[in-house]
């Protein structure tokens, strides 16, 4: 065999190489790229969002964002979040997104890359209300003005005649520490999601909102429906309905800390047509009533003593269920734990609503509640008690319970379902609460899945994994 000399070799081999690799550079489309930030950045190197978004926009998840200010994305004009993109709210401006009226937000993460909207602050010293929120508008129906101010000042103007408006897809998207007040005057504040006037063509489905500053979602009329609900260690409520809101959510969840809730009463839900309610005459003049339609939501704030006040929030826990001023809210399938209260019917239109059964209620479970049963805001005309109440709930055929404290354990929770950090609440295999569902009613409309299970859970489909974070706090972002 004929030997090339050592050197020569090696020249060869060299040559051949360099050659291979100028060919695969020239071919290779995934060689990495240096590309220059999209926009001004701050000293922490991310992209500043600031004003408005007049024209399309794509977030690439290879940046960080910063919300400073109001950042409204303008009647037909689309914002695109690529899956994984983190933006931060700045505190100093309290930075929150605001999409307005005909404007698009394409917010479409997947299981195992969510987009997270979260505080700009360091790990460990992020609070409640580090900045503003996302806000939807649309142009679904609403029972006020189509020129009522919206709260907090984002400005004028909401909702309209389209009930399948199109504000556009929030889905495996996470917001964490929202939730701001913006004035001093009452009812001044960003939730960690509003929405206001939205319409049903909107995709709402695995949202997860943690450490609101105020209620972590809140709904101001419109018709949007939604799946797969996460509402951590909030504030204030947890589902907020008001102004007419009609639309249809399955498949929600709260975990409340204990130690911290609102000065004007925390509730799961809090429901209004608005305030006092009545009169309610037409179109944009009270009507249409709120009333949304929820099936298998499940309410956690503790399984020990409900908390009648808080050591580190403003204020104390009142209801699971707080249903006034006119409200038509109906709920399915659901369990609520640990509130002093469990169910509180307000105001004589309220229970004319239970009487006209246009508010419907079955398949759901109180428990380890001080008062499970509340009559409310009676007057001389309509006036009911807490035996009505009782005698409502409790009716033939609606498998509604009351479950004591003591009792509690017969439910079959999870032994990590209140761990604030790491819960789970996959229900043993005994547990009551996996059959019992009753889909009649207004529950029996197409939108609901026809689960067997009551609550939001089963014994083995975690919806809740890849996506969620229940320790936002010490995630380094």
């Amino acid at each position: 065999m004929k030997r090339f000399p050592k050197l020569l070799l090696l020249a060869m081999l060299a040559t051949a190489t360099s050659t291979t690799l100028s060919s695969c550079e020239d071919n290779n489309d995934n060689a990495p790229t240096t590309q220059e930030p999209s926009g001004p950045t701050d000293n922490a190197g991310r992209v500043i969002l600031l004003g408005d978004i007049t024209a399309n926009r794509t977030l690439r998840a290879n940046e960080k964002y910063l919300l400073q200010g109001f950042v409204r994305v303008k009647d037909g004009v689309t914002l695109t979040i690529e899956p994984g993109t983190k933006i931060f709210g700045d505190a100093a401006t309290k930075g929150a997104l605001v999409v307005e009226r005909g404007g698009m937000l394409m917010a479409q993460g997947t299981q195992t890359n969510p987009i997270v909207f979260t505080s700009a602050k360091a790990p460990g010293s992020r609070s409640f209300g580090d900045w503003g929120g996302v806000v939807l508008v649309g142009r679904a129906p609403i029972n006020q003005s189509l020129n009522t101010e919206m709260e907090g000042g984002i400005g004028t103007g909401f909702g309209g005649t389209n009930a399948t408006d199109n504000s556009g897809v929030l889905k495996y998207v996470r917001i964490e520490f929202a939730g701001v007040p913006l004035s001093t005057k009452d009812n001044s504040e960003i939730n960690g999601l509003t929405l206001y006037g939205v319409g049903s063509g909107t995709t709402l489905d695995y949202i997860q909102v943690s450490y609101s500053g105020d209620d972590s979602y809140e709904w101001f009329g419109g018709t949007v429906n939604a799946k797969h609900l996460v509402a951590h260690r909030g504030w204030d409520d947890d589902f907020d309905t008001d102004y007419g809101y009609t639309g249809k959510i399955q498949y929600a969840l709260s975990l409340r800390d204990p130690q911290y809730a609102d000065q004007s009463g925390s509730n799961g839900f809090e429901s209004d047509n608005f305030n006092p309610g009545t009169p309610a005459t037409g179109d944009n003049a009270g009507l249409p009533l709120t009333a949304p339609v929820f099936s298998n939501v499940s309410i956690f704030v503790t399984a020990g003593a409900p908390p009648v006040g808080t050591q580190s929030g403003s204020g104390a826990y009142q209801s699971a269920m707080h249903l006034r001023r006119n409200t038509s809210t109906s709920v399915f399938n659901s369990v609520f734990v640990g509130h002093p209260e469990g169910l509180r019917l307000d105001g004589t239109s309220t229970w004319a609503n239970v009487q006209a059964n246009t508010m419907q209620m079955a398949g759901v479970t109180l428990a380890n509640n001080n008062t499970p049963l509340r009559a409310a805001g009676n007057t001389s005309s309509g006036a009911f008690t807490d035996a009505d109440v009782q005698t409502w709930f409790n009716g033939t055929g609606k498998n509604n319970a009351v479950v004591t404290q003591a009792n509690l354990g017969t439910l079959g929770l999870n032994a990590n379902n209140f761990n604030l950090t790491a819960p789970n609440f996959l229900l043993s295999s005994s547990s009551p609460l996996l059959t019992g569902a009753v889909f009649t009613g207004k529950a029996a409309d197409g939108f609901f899945d026809k689960v067997t299970y009551r609550g939001a859970f089963n014994g083995s489909d975690n919806w809740l994994q890849g996506w969620t974070n229940f320790d936002p706090q010490n995630t380094d972002y």
